[in-house]
């Protein structure tokens, strides 16, 4: 549509690439302007067995299936793999989802961890300081509320990371010799699961859209604030 010239902005036709603010600029195809969809933010807590993505080709069930309507179009930020549980924020806010999710920003993200046997001043250094996994080396972590329990043989931690390369924690654990057993993410930025239950969703109120836009608009000036 763009390349044949169908694609106004302003008035002007618009070329790949060109940038708009839905805020402020008029978009038009074919001499009908369109209206940009007002900007959703939704939480949700993903239970294990459900997919972080807008749909399955395999009919399983996602994070979108979680939502209570679907009238606005909403994409999961970042992801969770299939056996982790926890916060996923939905919006249709590109802007603020690529501040949460790229590692330049430094947004962090908050997990509570449970892996097997009695966790190390050892492991913890390696995954404070960063542990190499066959597609590099780990950004450093945050290691806090550190705990054993006897009963079941289990160390139970918040680790606090600024990335997230493909199943980081499970993998450096494992690496590290005591795999994950549980695997919750409680918090994104300032955005915190709280008592939200598993497979359910709610919209974020007034203050969490605010805090979340001062965040973004702190670790990227260039963002505008909601």
């Amino acid at each position: 549509m763009l390349r044949a010239g169908r694609v106004c902005v302003n008035g002007e036709t618009a070329a790949v690439g060109d940038s708009v603010d839905p805020e402020h600029d008029t978009v038009s195809v074919d001499g009908r302007a369109l209206d940009a969809e007002p900007r959703a933010y939704w939480m949700v807590h993903k239970p294990r067995g459900v997919l972080t993505t807008v749909r399955d080709t395999h009919g399983r069930r996602t994070v979108v299936d979680l939502l209570p309507e679907r009238s606005i179009r909403l994409f999961p930020v970042g992801r969770l793999d299939l056996d982790t549980e926890g916060l996923v924020l939905l919006t249709n806010d590109g802007e603020l989802a690529h501040v949460l999710l790229h590692p330049s920003f430094e947004s962090e993200r908050e997990y509570e961890v449970v892996v097997r046997g009695r966790i190390s001043r050892e492991t913890l250094r390696h995954l404070a300081t960063g542990v190499t996994l066959e597609d590099g080396l780990t950004a450093p972590a945050k290691v806090a509320q550190v705990s054993y329990r006897v009963a079941d043989d289990t160390s139970v931690f918040r680790l606090i990371l600024i990335e997230g390369k493909k199943r980081q924690i499970r993998r450096a654990l494992a690496f590290l010799g005591h795999p994950v057993i549980g695997l919750l993410r409680v918090r994104m930025g300032p955005l915190q699961l709280g008592g939200l239950a598993a497979g359910e969703a709610r919209p974020l109120d007034d203050d969490e859209v605010s805090a979340l836009s001062a965040h973004a608009a702190k670790v990227n000036p260039e963002v505008r604030r909601r």
